[in-house]
């Protein structure tokens, strides 16, 4: 027997970050919406835990204990007092290393796997304990949809979204680590104080309208990673003017990048978008998606 789970990426479209805190994470109001861009984790009783991965840069994904997915399998049989003897495969379309949560995804879908292939009954309260144990994005990975995450982005209000939101998302030639954009931020911040992260009521109220045009001006300057990420990797910057030059509405590097995310009118503009960052020569790949879509999905 084996259960499979669809688990959607994300983009930040407000990433608002304090200043570190004495444990090392930084305080965010994280403004979460899902996209259609998904993995698939199937969990199959096994002999012992095992971890592959299929798709573009599944060489990449890690397949010890370490991988998010097989955390997830031992977080939540030693919940339940059992062993986590199962093969986890990941069937990868999520950009890995991109800033789309594509690890916080797997280890959401191998939760919502285990649970459903074991039978263990847990509550939506309990596999969420779970996520925000294995990391700050893994618990908008099981909710989906749209949501604001505040502390390190693990605590979840779920938002009302107006409409659907046409999205393209160019791919870079190279990785960023997340904890390397953080430090690049805080170097940045260095002697100057940085204000508590508060969640844009315009870009909220964009959101529940489904109003493009607002979200596009709410966007701009939201991610206050972005000078960090285009610190690191300054090539990105060719990449966001070559999205906007082809028409997007608003640009910005997708959480700790280095994808970078256009906002398009509509499902055409955003295939032209698409077209020309193709043709421009800034990236390595670029996809095309709409949001919100639902969570960690058993299909």
């Amino acid at each position: 027997m084996s259960v499979t789970v669809r688990v959607p990426a994300k983009v930040n479209v407000q990433l608002a970050v304090g200043a570190a805190r004495p444990d090392g994470f930084h305080d965010l109001a994280n403004v979460f919406l899902a996209v259609g861009l998904h993995d698939e984790v199937t969990v199959t009783a096994a002999d012992e835990l095992r971890v592959t991965c299929a798709g573009p840069d599944a060489d990449q994904v890690p397949l010890d204990r370490t991988n998010l997915a097989a955390r997830a399998a031992l977080a939540l049989a030693e919940r339940y007092g059992r062993d986590a003897d199962v093969h986890l495969h990941i069937a990868k379309d999520i950009p890995v290393a991109g800033g789309m949560a594509g690890g916080s995804a797997d280890g959401a879908g191998a939760l919502l796997a285990c649970d459903a292939l074991w039978g263990t009954g847990a509550s939506r309260d309990e596999l969420l304990d779970i996520c925000a144990e294995l990391g700050s994005d893994v618990p908008f990975s099981l909710v989906g949809g749209a949501a604001l995450g505040t502390g390190r982005g693990e605590r979840l209000t779920e938002l009302e979204v107006g409409g659907t939101f046409h999205w393209v998302f160019a791919m870079a030639s190279r990785g960023l680590s997340t904890p390397a954009v953080f430090r690049e931020f805080d170097r940045l911040g260095e002697g100057r104080e940085i204000p508590e992260p508060v969640a844009s009521q315009e870009l909220l109220d964009a959101l529940a309208k489904g109003d493009v045009d607002a979200l596009a001006a709410a966007v701009s300057g939201s991610n206050g990673l972005q000078p960090a990420a285009l610190s690191l990797f300054p090539e990105l910057a060719d990449t966001l003017a070559a999205g906007r030059a082809a028409g997007a509405l608003a640009s910005l590097v997708s959480g700790s990048g280095p994808t970078t995310a256009f906002l398009a009118r509509d499902a055409e503009a955003a295939e032209g978008i698409a077209d020309a960052l193709r043709a421009s020569g800034t990236c390595r790949t670029v996809r095309t998606a709409a949001g919100p879509v639902p969570g960690a999905t058993v299909v």
